[in-house]
């Protein structure tokens, strides 16, 4: 009966958590990753994750830790984050300036950042004493921007959304006493959205257009299924020490979907209309397929976990993410239009962590943490407002409470200092010469809270 019924439970939260997956989009890790999969691992900084073990999260964290739960365990949680983009004009120029002596108009885009919700849903059923295996529900990489129409930078970025669905389910044996290995697939949906402003005015000026007032916005919607694998090992030098590695691998991601466009008032519209029906470009600019192709970075990570004492335990964290696949954002039309291009020129990023467990009583555990979070973004020259990340220091706090012998729950909560400047020197050249050079300064936090409930029978 009791297994009946948490089998409907199972079923139902597993329905629910998709539902909720599919209706969220954010972004708070380096780049567009998102750390928040496990609740312990937050208050904790992150700080072991690959070695700690503690709960069924290890099957995305470093599934070789699998072997280290008894009988079968799931956890489930959810973090909420609020973030916040600013952004502060310092004298943004236009391509036709010159002429007109006007610089890009609009106000600064108010606050870009929203509330986002990420879940989570991890399993583990031990087996017997070698073998594991589990099953992962989570959201990998998110990304939620959105600066209004009307704002400085509307050519390079109105809303931009990505969200992905990860189902990863994984296996875990025990070689011996010290040595445990394991292995995952993830299948990876991701839906993107993207929009921009487009200055037809400037584009067409000589055919009459006005800049930067007969303006439209291109909206594209597009997704795809891709697929990659994760590896993890883990190795115990006694009862109180062990190291975990665990690696993701790359996902290629062929997003497939349709550019639309639309404008303010039927005026623009037709005057927009009269004037590429006048130019050579009479295709262009027209609703119809395009897309775009990501490669979603690999990454690893080693940690190390240590009982310093009963009581006290001791974690650290190095990781690295590839984000040099990200060399840009290319949007392809199916017409003839020229892509639409923006270079990002993203390097590889590191983080280092550090964090402490502390048993204040038998049934509850306090937490804290804090990481160095480096950004993929070389320079102001490469910063972009569909995500103007920074490098960034996380500080860390938590608590595991154990209701009882099957069941517990944990909290934590993150704020995210950014450290350096957030500034944007993009010139009005090249890719950027009807979008305007767009400069000043993103001022840019973060908050997290999350909760987690575990059961393992």
């Amino acid at each position: 009966m009791c297994r009946s019924v948490l089998k409907v439970f199972l079923t139902g939260m597993c329905c629910s958590l998709v539902m909720l997956i599919l209706a969220t989009g954010t972004v708070q890790a380096a780049g567009f990753a998102l750390m928040e999969q496990t609740v312990k691992g937050l208050g904790n900084a992150f700080a072991g994750g690959a070695a700690s073990a503690e709960d069924a999260t290890t099957v995305y964290l470093n599934p070789a830790g699998m072997t280290l739960l008894s009988g079968q365990q799931i956890s489930t949680g959810l973090h909420v984050i609020k973030t916040s983009f600013k952004f502060s004009n310092s004298g943004s120029t236009h391509a036709l300036q010159p002429i007109t002596g006007e610089g890009l108009t609009g106000y600064n885009g108010g606050n870009a950042g929203t509330w986002n919700f990420v879940p989570n849903l991890y399993y583990v059923n031990k087996l017997n004493d070698s073998w594991a295996v589990g099953l992962g529900i989570n959201v990998p990489f998110g990304l939620t921007t959105d600066w209004g129409e009307g704002w400085v930078g509307r050519y390079y970025a109105v809303k931009s959304s990505i969200m992905t669905l990860n189902i990863n389910p994984s296996v875990a044996y025990q070689v011996n006493e010290k040595l445990s290995i394991g292995a995952g697939v993830s299948v990876m949906y991701m839906k993107g959205e993207f929009s921009q402003a487009v200055d037809y005015g400037t584009i067409f000026n000589l055919l009459g257009g006005n800049p930067q007032r007969d303006d439209g916005k291109v909206t594209l919607n597009a997704d795809d299924w891709g697929y990659g694998y994760n590896l993890g090992v883990l190795y115990q030098f006694n009862h109180t020490t062990r190291v975990g590695i665990s690696y993701r691998s790359q996902v290629d991601q062929n997003l497939t979907g349709d550019a639309n466009y639309t404008f303010n008032n039927e005026v623009t519209k037709n005057k927009v209309a009269a004037m590429i029906a006048a130019s050579p470009y009479s295709t262009w600019f027209q609703d119809g397929g395009a897309g775009s192709s990501v490669t979603l970075p690999d990454s690893a990570t080693i940690s190390l976990f240590h009982q310093l004492n009963p009581k006290l335990a001791l974690m650290a964290d190095i990781g690295w993410a590839g984000w040099s696949s990200l060399p840009e954002l290319r949007i392809v039309f199916d017409s003839s239009q020229p892509d639409s291009t923006t270079t990002l020129n993203w390097k590889d990023a590191w983080r280092f962590g550090a964090g402490a467990t502390y048993q204040y009583s038998d049934k509850l555990k306090l937490r804290c943490g804090a990481m160095y979070d480096q950004t993929p973004i070389p320079g102001p020259e490469y910063r972009t407002p569909r995500l103007p990340d920074q490098d960034r220091l996380w500080t860390n706090l938590g608590a595991s409470y154990a209701m009882t012998k099957q069941m517990s729950f944990d909290f934590g909560y993150s704020h995210l200092f950014m450290l350096g400047n957030g500034d944007i020197n993009q010139a009005a050249t090249g890719e950027n010469a009807t979008r305007g050079g767009l400069t000043g300064t993103f001022d840019n936090t973060g908050n997290i809270f999350s909760a987690q409930i575990n059961y393992n029978w």
